[in-house]
């Protein structure tokens, strides 16, 4: 007869297995930690905002999750805004219209990049 421990055993190892499949098809790495995207972009912004050049792992990692909840957030609501599925600037503008800083960033960010889009198109115009 099989001992009632090693039955206890074999148990919770597939449950961990079922487990760690489920967290690697969330964007998981394969030893069970998540997949940072951003980790280099929030250090170097961490560091232009006053913290230590090395700050901790765990403070670049609380911040993602909060910068990925937010994108995710405002994502999910601008495709219920607008067109069904879809997300568009308008939407995001929308969106953000009472918070003045981030719609002041916005625009500004839009407007820079029709500047940039103009001078690109001249520079090519100026090369042919």
């Amino acid at each position: 007869m099989a001992d009632p421990s090693e039955a206890s055993d074999d148990f919770f190892q597939e449950s961990s297995d079922h487990a760690s499949a489920s967290e690697t098809d969330q964007g998981s790495d394969v030893t069970g930690r998540k997949k940072r995207m951003f980790s280099k972009e929030l250090r170097c912004m961490m560091y232009g905002f006053g913290d230590d050049q090395n700050p901790y792992t765990e403070t670049v990692d609380l911040l993602e999750d909060l910068v990925l909840d937010f994108i995710t957030d405002m994502t999910l609501k601008a495709m219920e805004v607008g067109r069904p599925g879809r997300v568009q600037v308008e939407d995001i503008i929308f969106l953000i219209r009472k918070d003045s800083r981030k719609y002041a960033r916005v625009k500004e960010l839009l407007m820079m990049n029709e500047e940039l889009k103009k001078a690109r198109k001249a520079f090519d115009e100026a090369n042919y």
